[in-house]
């Protein structure tokens, strides 16, 4: 990858103009001095190793942040579900309830481990995990003699899955529930934060999330017990002697002390960060909500999302175009914009898993647009996205 193309800027010209529209991504990395600064003071002290200061004090201001008593940063969002549902006791055998409509990490975790996800539908009102479905669910495998080890619920797009109902299901058959908030940080369900909820909360740091580390994710939980085991299995489970002795299956799963500086700086910045995705939310909803067929994801009035990204359904039939030449047209003034995802029991890797429901996910997945979204969006940035929209309608 060539130099303007990590930046993001497009190859100018003879004069030093643009040949084309500077490149305008989804959701980019929005990283300044503040993080350059604790960075390269972490290098200058050597604490390079994957522990050090920087990792301790990252923990620690994330659990304060979410309200929790302990975090433990790792890898990836990833390697933390896979960990939390270890700590759920999940083993080969058993299943585990997921949301379709979610990024593959929510489902692969669950294969790590030899169980299998049963996939239920969304709710149109919220797009998250139909609480319905999952207490129905519950009740008809209870009836059976085959609960689910666990269930996943996933905060989409940054807003909260509706925790209230969702704990009043698990807590009757004693099920454990992992809130997947890798896109969530900084978002809230009734007054309490993204992640603590259920056994375990997981965070994503990766380059696109609202904060990020460069990669990297974390655990967080109140219940210590999940947390010593998280943090042992995550430094492949050496056992506290002086020599090197290991008694079960481990993971190189643990953060980098510079990583965690960086994601130290981007903390200090999350209020403005999202504020600055509140305004482009804002901004899309005024320069585009009068277009027949087009309608913004649904904000719950249960909690405060993040704003991580603003989706929208096309209805091509009232819009005059179809979710693909919206993309399209996005696409040729170098716009980065993308499908809403695409339903796990669509997926070729879970053909075989059960499905309960389908038409929201489906839908969404069909219709859904995701807007350029990122915090350092200029308004000559949003106002391209807008003019190529709006062009696209008529």
């Amino acid at each position: 990858m060539t130099d303007n193309a990590a930046t993001g800027a497009w190859p100018s010209g003879p004069r030093g103009e643009p040949d084309q529209y500077q490149k305008i991504y989804l959701s980019p990395p929005d990283v300044g001095d503040l993080e350059r600064k604790l960075l390269i003071e972490a290098f200058d002290s050597n604490w390079v190793a994957p522990v050090g200061p920087d990792l301790n004090a990252f923990e620690a201001q994330v659990a304060d942040l979410v309200g929790v008593r302990h975090a433990v940063a790792l890898a990836s969002g990833t390697a933390a579900l896979h960990l939390a549902l270890i700590a759920a006791g999940v083993r080969r055998g058993d299943t585990v309830l997921v949301p379709s409509f979610t990024f593959v990490a929510s489902a692969n975790a669950v294969m790590y481990l030899g169980a299998r996800p049963v996939f239920l539908d969304s709710t149109p009102e919220t797009w998250n995990v139909d609480p319905a479905l999952v207490a129905e669910e519950l009740r008809n495998r209870a009836i059976r003699g085959q609960l689910p080890r666990a269930v996943i619920a996933v905060d989409m797009y940054g807003q909260c899955a509706d925790y209230d109902l969702l704990l009043t299901a698990c807590d009757r058959y004693g099920v454990a529930l992992i809130e997947d908030a890798a896109e969530a940080l900084g978002a809230s369900y009734r007054g309490r934060a993204a992640g603590s909820f259920g056994l375990a909360g997981v965070l994503s740091f990766n380059g696109n999330k609202i904060i990020t580390t460069g990669g990297g994710g974390m655990l967080v939980t109140d219940d210590g017990q999940v947390a010593t085991q998280t943090r042992h299995l995550a430094t492949q489970a050496r056992e506290p002697l002086p020599h090197y002795e290991h008694r079960s299956v481990g993971y190189n799963y643990r953060l980098s002390n510079l990583l965690a500086a960086v994601g130290r700086g981007q903390l200090q910045r999350l209020d403005d960060l999202i504020a600055a995705r509140r305004e482009t939310n804002r901004y899309y909803r005024a320069a585009l909500g009068d277009l027949p067929g087009l309608e913004f994801m649904p904000i719950a009035d249960y909690g405060s999302p993040n704003w991580w990204l603003t989706c929208v359904l096309v209805d091509a039939d009232t819009f005059g175009a179809g979710r693909d030449e919206i993309l399209a047209a996005l696409s040729r003034r170098n716009i980065e914009a993308r499908p809403a995802w695409k339903p796990m029991h669509l997926q070729p890797l879970f053909s075989d898993c059960v499905m309960r429901g389908g038409a929201v996910s489906v839908d969404v997945f069909r219709r859904g647009v995701c807007l350029p979204s990122g915090s350092a969006l200029t308004d000559d940035d949003r106002r391209r996205v807008v003019e190529t929209v709006r062009a696209v309608s008529r």
